[in-house]
C-alpha cells in the first residue's frame, strides 16, 4: 500500500478544502463552534443518519444547552430525548463526559484532542472532530467516511477494521493535515474528507467524475475503486449468537408494570417489561408471587452484534388486592413502576419495548 509521503498532499488538502467551501451541506452543527454542541452532534451521528439526527440534536440541545444542563439532569430525561436513536451507552457516555467536564475541568470542555481522551466516551476520532472543528487544533481524524476516501486515495488494500491498517489511514490523515497551508482552517479539512465520503465517495457507486480530487486517487488510476475499501464480511442475522428473555405484561387501571434498567449494560437506565433470561429470571424481578399465562407478544430484532428475541407472557399477581412493588433478587433492574404507556416513552424505552406496546397497547384498560 502507499505511504503517506508517496503523494502530493499540499495540493489534496487545498483541493478538498475548496470543493467543502462550495458544496458542503448546510447542516445546523456546521453553524456553530461551541465544542458542546460539536461533541453532541458527533456522537449522535454514529450509526445514525443525518436526516434522523438533525431534530434530535436540535431538541437535544434545546432540553440540555450546555455541559451544566446535561451533568445535572436525571438519567430517565436523558435517556427520553435520546429515545429512538438506539445505541443507548452513546446518551450514557454522553452524560458521564459531561459529569466529568464539570468536576475535572470547570465546565469547559478541554480544547486538546489529547485532554478530550480524558472524557469518557470520547475516542480519537471524536476528539479529533472537536479539537479541529471547535479549537482549530491540526489533529487528523478518521471515521467510516473517512477511511474509505484513504482506502481508495491511496489503494490501501487490506481490511480498513484491522488494528494495523488503521494506523496507517491515521498515519495518512497526519500526512494530509501536516501539509495544509497554514491559512486553511484544520476543521474545515477534516470536514471535507467526511463529507467527501459522505455524498461523493459512497460505499456503492461513488461518483469519480465529479470527486474533486480523483487525479489523486490511485485505486481510480488503476481501477480498484469497486474492490476497496476492503471490509471483514458481515454476519447475516441468523449467524448472530442470539439472546432470548421472557419478558412479563402486567396491567392494571391503564398502567403497566415497568422496569427500569441499571445505568450499565445493555439498555441501561431504559424502561421496560420485566424480564430475564428464562420465566425464572423473569419471576425474580418481583417479591411477590405472580401467576404467568400464555405469550400475548414476541419480539425480534438485530443488534449490532447480536440478536434479540423477546417472547411476553400476560402475568398477574397471586394474591388479591394492591401488592406493594418490591424488586426481587435482581441485579438488572433498579426501579418497578406502574406507568401508561406514553409516560413510559416520556421516560425513555428502546425500540424493542416501543414495538412490544405497539401490539400491547389496546390490551391497556
Amino acid at each position: 500500500m502507499s505511504r503517506p509521503s508517496d503523494q502530493n498532499h499540499r495540493a489534496l488538502a487545498k483541493a478538498l478544502v475548496a470543493w467543502y467551501r462550495k458544496h458542503r451541506r448546510d447542516l445546523p452543527w456546521r453553524q456553530t463552534r461551541d465544542p458542546y454542541a460539536i461533541w453532541v452532534s458527533e456522537v449522535m451521528l454514529q450509526q445514525t443518519r443525518v436526516a434522523t439526527v438533525i431534530p434530535y440534536w436540535q431538541a437535544w440541545l434545546a432540553a440540555f444547552p450546555s455541559v451544566g444542563a446535561l451533568a445535572d439532569a436525571p438519567l430517565d430525561d436523558v435517556l427520553a430525548r435520546w429515545a429512538g436513536l438506539g445505541y443507548y451507552s452513546r446518551a450514557r457516555n454522553l452524560q458521564r463526559g459531561a459529569q466529568l467536564i464539570e468536576a475535572k475541568f470547570g465546565g469547559r470542555m478541554p480544547s486538546s484532542a489529547l485532554r478530550l481522551r480524558e472524557v469518557p466516551g470520547i475516542g480519537p476520532y471524536t476528539a479529533g472532530a472537536i479539537a479541529s472543528i471547535a479549537f482549530g487544533e491540526r489533529v487528523p481524524l478518521v471515521d467510516g467516511n473517512v477511511a474509505r476516501v484513504f482506502a481508495r486515495l491511496f489503494a490501501i488494500k487490506a481490511d480498513i477494521k484491522a488494528a494495523s491498517t488503521q494506523k496507517v489511514l491515521w498515519a495518512h490523515g497526519a500526512s494530509v493535515m501536516q501539509d495544509l497551508p497554514a491559512a486553511l482552517p484544520a476543521g474545515e479539512l477534516n470536514q471535507a474528507i467526511m463529507e467527501l465520503g459522505a455524498t461523493v465517495c459512497t460505499p456503492t457507486s461513488p461518483a469519480c467524475d465529479t470527486c474533486p480530487v480523483s487525479g489523486h486517487c490511485v485505486a481510480l488510476r488503476n481501477g480498484l475503486v469497486g474492490s476497496l475499501p476492503v471490509m471483514p464480511r458481515r454476519k447475516r442475522g441468523d449467524e448472530l449468537p442470539r439472546l432470548t428473555s421472557v419478558a412479563l405484561f402486567m396491567h392494571h387501571a391503564a398502567r403497566v408494570l415497568f422496569a427500569r434498567r441499571t445505568p450499565a449494560g445493555l439498555f441501561g437506565g431504559m424502561w421496560e417489561l420485566p424480564q430475564g433470561a428464562t420465566l425464572a429470571a423473569a419471576r425474580a424481578v418481583l417479591r411477590a408471587p405472580i401467576v404467568v399465562g400464555r405469550e400475548v407478544a414476541s419480539h425480534q430484532q438485530d443488534l449490532s452484534h447480536r440478536r434479540l428475541m423477546i417472547s411476553v407472557r400476560s402475568a398477574r399477581w397471586a394474591a388479591k388486592g394492591s401488592t406493594p412493588l418490591v424488586l426481587g433478587k435482581t441485579e438488572a433492574y433498579d426501579k418497578l413502576a406502574w406507568l401508561s404507556p406514553a409516560q413510559a416513552r416520556a421516560k425513555g424505552i428502546a425500540t424493542s419495548t416501543a414495538t412490544l406496546l405497539a401490539h400491547l397497547e389496546d390490551r391497556v384498560i
